[in-house]
């Protein structure tokens, strides 16, 4: 089977949703290690890219030419809140490239700090496109844009010289050729790929372990380690990301794409997992992420009781009343 059940929603002990999907744990080489389901199911990346579309402007000498911080690579990664310490640093990024605000080509959305959460925007709140959860990214774009000389109008189109930096790049770190890459284009607007989940966790692994790549190891060191010393940038408050980072105390780097796509790599393993929800249900992927790093012997007593809240859990109404139960239904088979 392609997909597998993965998560199990029970109420008065009555199946009432299941949530099918597939996941695959490799090494550095992209050997994998354990899976259920297809774990080469070919899936879209999405925000998961972002370490990786940030790779040209690093690789590049970009952090020297504009003295960027670990601070403001980690918001290069980050799908954000919107918060305020996310708009400083994109704030920062196009300040430093000389680029302004009206430069980015993601568009504006109410800022996730809002919506993720049910909480009202403030009366006169004012938002642009540095609160566009994807604006770390694109200031890094138009930084390459302006290392480089190149047009900045058309940064996010595939031909662009930017986006075939990228794409070089995501095709090497996950070993496959170029022409093998599925294309389609992001919620942001900026191209974005398909490939087996086993590839996208061999990126992962080689992020989490960088001396594993002998040609963006040293790019793939530093934002590794910004994304996983400062979490918070990568997401936000009350987000999986920051505490899923604050949970692996340092060995993990990880990160969430849209409907329903996880990796984690673990520096001391060398290895990364990377999932992929069909419907994408996120509250189901991140019980089954949680689950599998159990199962991988991941966790220790502590990171167990850490993970409580993103796992499979007794379901509460509003009124605080348990009506239900989601859990977890599968098992890893290890290679």
């Amino acid at each position: 089977m392609n997909f597998e059940p993965l998560i199990e929603l029970t109420r008065n002990g009555i199946q009432e949703c299941v949530h099918l999907g597939a996941l695959a744990v490799t090494d550095t080489e992209g050997r994998v290690l354990a899976q259920v389901g297809n774990p080469h199911w070919l899936c879209f990346t999405r925000s998961t890219l972002k370490a990786m579309q940030a790779l040209p402007l690093i690789q590049s000498g970009g952090v020297a030419y504009f003295g960027f911080t670990p601070t403001e690579l980690a918001l290069m990664c980050a799908s954000h809140n919107g918060e305020d310490m996310h708009v400083e640093q994109v704030t920062s990024i196009l300040r430093k490239s000389g680029s302004s605000t009206r430069q980015m080509r993601c568009g504006c959305h109410v800022p996730y700090r809002f919506t993720f959460f049910d909480h009202l925007m403030p009366e006169g709140f004012a938002y642009d496109e540095r609160h566009h959860n994807c604006s770390g990214k694109h200031s890094g774009f138009l930084a390459y844009c302006v290392q480089h000389g190149l047009p900045t109008d058309s940064y996010t189109e595939v031909d662009h010289p930017l986006q075939q930096k990228i794409r070089q790049a995501v095709a090497h770190l996950a070993g496959l050729g170029e022409q093998e890459l599925a294309l389609g284009i992001d919620g942001c607007s900026a191209p974005n790929y398909a490939m087996p989940l086993s590839r996208l966790a061999r990126s992962y692994a080689r992020l989490a372990q960088p001396e594993s790549d002998g040609l963006y190891g040293e790019s793939l060191k530093q934002l590794g380690e910004a994304m996983s010393a400062y979490p918070e940038l990568v997401s936000g408050t009350g987000r999986n990301d920051a505490a899923f980072m604050r949970i692996g105390r340092g060995d993990w780097v990880t990160k969430v794409g849209a409907d329903g796509v996880q990796v984690v790599g673990s520096r001391s393993r060398g290895q990364a997992l990377a999932i992929k929800i069909m419907d994408g249900n996120m509250a189901a992927l991140f019980a089954a992420t949680a689950c599998a790093l159990d199962q991988l012997g991941w966790l220790d007593d502590a990171q167990r009781l850490e993970m409580a809240p993103w796992r499979a859990q007794v379901l509460l109404n509003v009124a605080g009343v348990a009506v239900g139960e989601r859990r977890s239904v599968f098992q890893l088979r290890h290679s």
